[in-house]
């Protein structure tokens, strides 16, 4: 019952509640450069779309540590989580400086990644829950290089940002793969592809 009240209140606190990191901004200290309309609307996208990133990787988190009874593992998803909350942070707080909001759609994204997460750990076990993970922070590592690509060479703080998001998301995906995830079969992972691109087309601009 503990672990489920738990699970109701990150569930309810990502999707609702105003999030503050533990780590300082990778941003903070970066002088703001003037962006025009466009570049400021393509940033503001690019960023509610890595927001959604980190709601989906928040819900996929959660209902595998409450899928597992590996205590070691639940406590390394917990982590984890924890940790990525601080993405969540960043991204609403650039959302806010350029006067963007997050995805209209977040009950909708959590909840979607939650029941592939939780369906993905008991199906598939441990073993296939890291692989989910080592699968999605791969997608989402892919996708934060190409924001690199397209963000405006000027506007250095989102850089700033996405790089280090970017870094954590390697690590995330190795400390997986040394705990001992699978790798997922082919179709699985076009399946998770094909999620993650309606997931981001949408999310650019709802």
């Amino acid at each position: 019952m503990d672990q489920l009240l738990s699970t109701t209140n990150r569930a309810l606190r990502t999707v609702f509640a105003q999030h503050h990191a533990n780590r300082p901004n990778p941003a903070n200290g970066i002088p703001e450069t003037p962006l025009n309309e466009t570049e400021k609307r393509e940033v503001v996208a690019l960023m509610r779309v890595n927001h959604v990133g980190e709601v989906c990787a928040q819900a996929l988190y959660t209902a595998q540590a409450l899928a597992t009874k590996d205590m070691a593992l639940r406590n390394h998803l917990q982590a984890a989580c924890d940790e990525e909350s601080d993405h969540l942070a960043w991204t609403e707080e650039r959302l806010k400086q350029l006067g963007g909001r997050t995805s209209l759609l977040n009950p909708l994204w959590y909840a979607g990644a939650f029941g592939i997460g939780f369906v993905a750990a008991k199906l598939g076990g441990d073993a296939m829950s890291l692989g989910f993970v080592v699968e999605t922070e791969h997608q989402v590592e892919a996708h934060l290089q190409s924001h690199m690509q397209r963000l405006p060479e000027n506007d250095q703080a989102s850089r700033a940002m996405v790089a280090q998001m970017k870094a954590d998301e390697m690590r995330h995906a190795q400390e997986a793969q040394s705990a001992g995830a699978v790798e997922l079969p082919a179709p699985i992972k076009g399946l998770m592809r094909v999620a993650a691109k309606v997931m981001t087309t949408v999310a650019h601009r709802i």
